[in-house]
């Protein structure tokens, strides 16, 4: 009954809303136009006072027009804004902007950092401005470019992968870049922080031909999806060490988001099924026990059970998501009743309490987030509903009346009193004028790297652009995984062994200094000229069964104990899915047809390598 009061009140909200709201006009092309312009002007006030009053600082203070470091004092804001510069096709500004990071940056320096954060916003923004500038085919190609911003990436990943070196493979949240990680550095880490960074490195693996960064990124995603819960769910905080959940509430929003996304992500960019194959069950329970139409809650990750209605802001990205994944019907409904929020506030809060239908007590900011804009467009490409446009309308009045300060664009503390912060992020420059300018370009007739470039793109969750070239989206090597190989065409691989192990004795890090087998990066140019790119979306390989493509198999049984307190799961049966590693030596021998289950374990029940107390 309480599951059945909450949802006739989601929908009360959202019939208040659209009986009162004003009906817009339709945008014209015209004034799609003279938005795309406005977007581009939104652009150049804050980039320029970055420029004038807080590089080479790493963001800006917009209402004091002062600078100052927030990540790891390398001109954080000017990197992040350079795939943006060349969207917007400023070829002399970034042309001076890469020249001047490839001539002074450098990461030896005594600075702890964020995993995460170092990895979308400074690697995403090297390699994307590293793609952009070194391929005349883009049209921003510059001639005395040397790879600088490339070499800069690769010293930063090293300087990243000892976060890696842990029992379960999943990274710590932070890492010095001169010492490593320290040794009272906290072993908890969020889900989105472990799983969100296999875009950015595994680009790097394929332009530098070295799968040491590719390969720490995706076990940390098996790390995490291995200690799924039988309900197909994932917490928001884990121990790196234990694998035990510090925090069992499933959601989409904060502490989770982007590993929903970058599993879906990397498959429309590599090729590579697995992370297709957990993406689909991942999203379908995330579906299954997440989603109240239209709105989604956090459950707990074991029971399901409600434990927090509340909209956050991080969740607006789904809708986008959705569109990539082809559900499109639910994404409609969604945005619909997040832009209600935004409607109301003139911004969406960080927390809006679906129970109480008010801003939730100490989320009230608005940090200038893109989320909402992000999916606006996505579904406005989807379907060209001229009402995505009326919505991205309405976001550039917010910003441009309640955002806009004398040096570029603020924070909102209060989105009910709309105050201002002295702050704005970089991902303001790198994602939220982005995809504003990107919806009214796409009205107007496109004519941008993105919708008229020699490749298709994919965004990271920063919003950095990532080219599907043949030498990142390798179109053969979904069939050369873990033993799989392909009779056709003009290319042979050798079959070799799975580089998933079961010896619970060996650490990410162990691997990393012990060598890897080089998979699907041939150095042989003429592999690539193969086969051309014919899409996104890649087939696979025939007559080989899951196991043998992946070296894992997800072997089904009922759990009739489990009880159920949500509505929603009364009476269905729910399936636990164990996760079985296969041991290379076992991989090898299925190929061949034997089996041996005596080299199979279940790895959610390995032991940590170290004794946490004792590191």
């Amino acid at each position: 009954m309480k599951a059945l009061n909450l949802i006739l009140q989601f929908l009360l909200f959202l019939l208040l809303f659209s009986v009162h709201k004003t009906v817009a006009e339709g945008v014209t092309p015209e004034e799609a136009k003279q938005l795309r312009d406005e977007v581009r002007e939104m652009f150049y006030h804050a980039f320029d006072g970055y420029m004038d009053h807080a590089f080479p600082l790493d963001e800006l203070r917009p209402l004091s027009c002062e600078g100052e470091d927030t990540l790891g004092g390398y001109a954080l804001t000017l990197i992040d804004s350079l795939d943006t510069l060349a969207l917007l096709r400023d070829r002399e500004r970034f042309t001076a902007s890469v020249e001047w990071i490839g001539k002074n940056l450098q990461f030896d320096i005594n600075k702890t950092v964020s995993i995460f954060e170092t990895s979308i916003r400074v690697l995403g923004g090297l390699l994307s401005a590293h793609l952009i500038a070194s391929d005349y085919a883009t049209g921003m190609g510059i001639p005395s470019y040397d790879n600088q911003l490339l070499d800069l990436a690769e010293d930063l990943a090293r300087r990243l992968l000892p976060a890696f070196d842990t029992p379960t493979g999943i990274p710590f949240g932070s890492v010095n870049l001169k010492y490593g990680v320290d040794e009272h550095e906290s072993k908890i880490t969020s889900t989105a922080g472990g799983g969100t960074l296999t875009l950015e490195f595994g680009v790097l693996s394929r332009l530098t031909n070295d799968p040491v960064f590719e390969r720490v990124t995706k076990n940390a995603v098996r790390g995490l999806w291995a200690r799924r819960s039988k309900l197909n769910l994932v917490g928001a905080h884990i121990n790196v060490f234990t694998g035990e959940w510090t925090q069992k509430d499933a959601g989409i929003g904060t502490s989770i988001d982007s590993f929903y996304e970058y599993l879906l992500k990397a498959y429309l960019l590599f090729g590579d099924e697995e992370y297709l194959f957990i993406f689909q069950e991942a999203y379908s329970a995330a579906m299954h026990y997440l989603y109240n139409d239209p709105w989604y809650v956090e459950v707990n990750m074991d029971s399901a059970a409600i434990v927090w209605p509340l909209f956050n802001s991080l969740q607006a990205f789904w809708p986008g998501l959705q569109v990539l994944a082809g559900d499109v019907d639910p994404a409609i409904r969604t945005h619909t009743a997040f832009f209600s929020v935004w409607k109301r506030y003139g911004f969406t809060p960080e927390g809006f309490n679906l129970a109480t239908l008010s801003v939730q007590h100490g989320q009230k900011s608005y940090p200038l987030r893109p989320e909402l804009i992000e999916s606006t467009y996505w579904l406005y490409k989807a379907t060209r509903d001229p009402r995505y446009l009326d919505a991205g309308r309405d976001m550039v009045a917010s910003l441009q009346y309640g955002a806009r300060c004398p040096c570029g664009y603020c924070h909102i503390s209060d989105v009910e009193f709309h105050k201002r912060e002295d702050h704005m992020e970089s991902f303001f420059l790198a994602e939220t004028v982005k995809y504003l300018w990107l919806l009214f370009d796409l009205a107007v007739g496109p004519d941008n790297l993105v919708e008229n470039g020699p490749y298709k793109y994919i965004f990271t969750t920063e919003g950095h652009l990532l080219p599907a070239t043949p030498q990142i989206s390798l179109v053969q090597e979904h069939c050369s995984y873990f033993g799989a190989y392909c009779n056709q065409g003009d290319f042979k691989h050798e079959p070799h062994a799975s580089d998933v192990s079961a010896d619970s004795q060996e650490t990410n890090g162990s691997r990393v200094s012990g060598g890897w087998v080089r998979t699907g990066f041939p150095l042989d140019s003429s592999y690539l000229e193969a086969s051309p790119v014919s899409g996104l979306i890649k087939g696979l390989c025939p007559g080989l069964t899951h196991g043998q493509k992946y070296g894992i198999s997800y072997l089904a049984s009922v759990d009739t104990t489990h009880e159920d307190n949500s509505a929603k799961q009364k009476d269905t049966l729910v399936q636990s899915h164990a996760l079985i590693v296969v041991s290379d030596h076992s991989a090898n021998q299925s190929l061949s047809g034997d089996n041996n289950d005596d080299n199979v374990e279940e790895s959610s029940e390995r032991e940590p390598e170290h004794d946490p107390s004792q590191s």
